[in-house]
């Protein structure tokens, strides 16, 4: 018996290091997709489901599968919440926090480095080109972003009439968090109409959330934080549907220009990792470095916390009829929001032949069937800005 707590001591010291083993391989693994993972969330997914699933065997091919379904039930960028799940498969909770923040930290570093050259450098000659031939670019990259939305959205009539009253709603200007939670409320009670359920045995985290009337005239760093935790909180519909909200909320109070938001797109188009890194950008347009901080903290924030609280009850929260019927609707009133601030956008980015020409040639390679990394239009829509530039 008194080797018995040597016995206990070793085995201890061997998951131990397992763990910090574990530990490191998802920072490795992530931090590599961080600075690589172009193309959007789809793309980061498929590069995930590569290098966890097919090159090192962390999970099945159902359980990711089921990861990914369960990534759509919450708010959020996708992509970035199926880091934290997939860290926590492999390294337990520890994993989950280091997962997310290794694969966010390029994207804010890089973004950050690129707001400051911008806040100096944005208005020169030799910059403005590229800005001019962008702004089209993104505009054709927001509407396949709407076009494809809406054709895995509206799946029957009383979505596209939820959709089309959340967009008339936008218009005269309603908030857009309260829009899509609002549309998200309808479609639980559309559910219950159809089929009043005996039980509910569903994990609703978003119910009873209070939402905040946030702006009161003065930007400070906790004002941006508390913004982007609440656009953070209900962001359905992935990265693009930022557009909506933060046109919304920031260009029509007159916080900042459709330009700004327009660049500030562009270089989360650039940088690898999540395009959500666009909240750094504006951050610090606002506020300098305290508010990249504050609004990159604010932005990622509920997704750790939703991933936290859902990764036990994934099996369960994805056969709810509820959840199901709530996912339906916040994705049919994200398309509204989303076409009404694209109209908005579109009317400030195109304003002469020039641009009406990047953006019919960028929305003609966003939407033909063979996909071309938005990348590569973002470059593409620079370079040819500058060129027609020089007539």
């Amino acid at each position: 018996m008194a080797g018995e707590p040597k016995k206990n001591e070793a085995l201890s010291g061997v998951r131990s290091e397992t763990s910090v083993k574990h530990l490191k391989e998802v920072a490795s693994v992530f931090l590599k997709l961080g600075f690589l993972a172009f193309g959007g969330p789809v793309a980061h997914i498929a590069m995930m489901q590569d290098e966890i699933v097919e090159k090192r065997k962390w999970v099945s091919q159902q359980h990711f599968l089921d990861l990914v379904g369960a990534t759509n039930l919450i708010p959020g960028p996708n992509s970035t919440e199926m880091t934290m799940h997939l860290g926590k498969e492999r390294a337990g909770w520890a994993g989950l926090f280091v997962g997310g923040a290794c694969f966010i930290g390029p994207a804010v570093i890089i973004t950050l480095v690129l707001a400051w050259l911008y806040v100096d450098y944005g208005n020169l000659p030799q910059v403005a080109p590229f800005l001019y031939g962008i702004k089209p670019a993104v505009l054709a990259i927001i509407i396949g972003a709407v076009w494809k939305l809406g054709k895995k959205a509206i799946k029957n009539a009383f979505l596209a009439i939820l959709g089309a009253a959340v967009m008339a709603a936008s218009y005269f200007g309603m908030g857009e968090a309260e829009l899509i939670l609002g549309a998200g409320v309808m479609g639980i009670l559309w559910k219950l109409a159809q089929r009043p359920p005996q039980k509910i045995n569903s994990l609703f985290p978003l119910a009873g959330l209070p939402f905040l009337t946030l702006f009161t005239g003065k930007v400070s760093g906790s004002w941006i934080f508390f913004y982007f935790l609440k656009v953070g909180t209900v962001l359905f519909g992935g990265g693009y549907v930022l557009v909506a909200y933060l046109e919304g909320g920031l260009v029509e109070t007159g916080m900042l220009t459709r330009t700004a938001l327009l660049d500030a797109i562009a270089i989360g188009q650039f940088t690898p990792g999540p395009v959500l890194s666009t909240a750094t950008f504006i951050g610090y347009e606002l506020q300098g470095f305290r508010g990249a901080f504050a609004a990159t903290l604010g932005i990622f924030l509920p997704s750790f916390f939703f991933v936290l609280l859902l990764n036990p009850v994934v099996p369960k929260l994805r056969k709810s009829v509820l959840a199901s019927g709530f996912l339906n609707a916040v994705n049919a009133g994200a398309l509204g929001v989303m076409a009404m601030a694209t109209g908005r956008i579109g009317w400030n980015s195109v304003g002469d032949w020039k641009t009406a020409l990047i953006a019919a040639l960028a929305i003609a390679l966003v939407l033909i069937p063979k996909k071309v990394s938005v990348i590569w239009i973002v470059l593409g829509g620079a370079l040819l800005g500058y060129v027609l530039q020089l007539f």
